[in-house]
């Protein structure tokens, strides 16, 4: 009777913990939000806008460099106190921004990039850790909704932030960021915690008590490693090309500037169902049957977007927005799937190089091609890498057991 009142118990408290680390990723997705800070900032420390850009690279690196750094310590510890310091970290980056001088804006790069950066990587990779262990039977599920959280962030803040900016200004904007989401992804971090019990209802048939636990050391030494990595890489330049480019190569295309606008709104809402979806999707039809649906629809539209215009170039927009969001979710399950939840918090930020690498080289070559002129050459570069994906993907071998 006690152990059944525990299993229970643990049924119940993992619905809360799942909300909690919802409403963290949900103040961490400010990691997409640049595009909106970009403009104002530029002209609140008299910065050149390509200069600016960068910013959006160093957080995107340094993120997965916290999801590192971050998994590795909760792995070893707990969540909580690693949750906590990013937190923190994020909160701070962003009051930091607020007093950024005109004579040294390149700070930017460090307060907003490198400590906003690593406070994100480090709550990112916990809750989405935290969550598989309390969800090992549905485990695309609870790391769909974590991640559509942070996804659905630019949803929520874009229109937001845009009215902050204009009515209270860059610094006040900044401050007001940086302590709320401080003390709301604080307070949610104390909720945080490992499962002591297997929720009863699923402990015998859960892939968890019966797959191998992988150090990361030991995870290194297997193929699946770098299929999975690898694929990511090869899977996300289309997203990462086209973001910096959205509104401007949307007016290009027959897009009237509110138009080229709803575009960017329009990329975090499809963003935000992708990861819902395709782990929903995965759940059912198997984690290899996801990436190659994503990577096919990413294909087809990186193609497609060597001519679109107008609602077909938003309609490219949204489908490989939504592709983008489903990777998210889907690589994270399959990682635990392939490699346990054990030690999942390093062993993801590991796989999350590829991520990194890929929106560092994909983005900068962007902008070379944006000077250049021609944006044909590099979608066809992104359709290419979804032919890569596909093959890496195919030798791929899931347990049948984690679908």
């Amino acid at each position: 009777m006690k152990s059944s009142m525990v299993g229970k118990m643990a049924v119940k408290n993992r619905y809360l913990i799942l909300v909690m680390g919802m409403v963290i990723q949900l103040c961490a997705g400010i990691l997409y939000m640049w595009s909106v800070f970009k403009g104002p900032v530029s002209q609140h420390l008299s910065w050149d806008s390509d200069s600016a850009s960068i910013t959006s690279s160093i957080m995107l690196a340094v993120f997965v460099i916290g999801i590192i750094a971050g998994g590795y310590f909760q792995d070893k510890y707990s969540p909580k106190p690693v949750a906590l310091a990013g937190s923190i970290l994020l909160g701070l980056g962003m009051i930091l921004s607020a007093f950024t001088p005109q004579s040294a804006p390149w700070l930017i790069y460090v307060f907003y990039g490198v400590i906003g950066g690593l406070g994100v990587g480090c709550v990112y990779t916990t809750t989405v850790s935290v969550v598989q262990k309390w969800f090992p039977d549905k485990r695309g599920f609870a790391t769909g909704m974590m991640v559509g959280a942070f996804g659905f962030s630019l949803v929520l803040f874009a229109p937001l932030t845009e009215a902050l900016l204009a009515n209270w200004g860059v610094s006040k904007t900044f401050i007001f960021y940086g302590i709320l989401f401080a003390v709301v992804c604080s307070f949610c971090s104390f909720f945080l915690s490992n499962p002591e019990v297997k929720p009863e209802a699923k402990q015998e048939s859960s892939p968890v008590n019966t797959q191998k636990q992988y150090t990361t050391s030991e995870m290194l030494r297997t193929k699946e490693f770098y299929l999975v990595a690898f694929s990511m890489f090869f899977l996300l330049p289309a997203y990462f090309i086209l973001n910096p480019l959205l509104k401007s190569l949307g007016v290009e295309r027959g897009l009237t500037e509110s138009m080229a606008t709803f575009g960017v709104m329009l990329t975090g809402i499809a963003s935000a169902s992708g990861r819902l979806l395709i782990s929903w999707f995965s759940d059912f039809a198997g984690r290899k049957g996801a990436i190659m649906l994503i990577t096919g629809i990413t294909l087809v539209s990186a193609l497609v977007m060597t001519f679109a215009e107008g609602v077909l170039f938003l309609i490219c927009v949204a489908a490989i927005a939504l592709s983008f969001g489903g990777s998210s979710s889907v690589y994270a399950a399959t990682a635990a799937d392939l490699f346990g939840t054990k030690h999942m918090g390093f062993n993801y930020g590991c796989i999350m190089v590829g991520f990194g690498a890929s929106a560092l080289i994909f983005q900068n070559l962007s902008n070379v091609l944006k000077a250049s002129g021609s944006y044909t050459s590099s979608f066809i570069t992104a359709a290419a890498g979804c032919v890569i994906t596909l093959i890496l993907i195919a030798l791929l071998k899931v347990p049948k057991k984690a679908k």
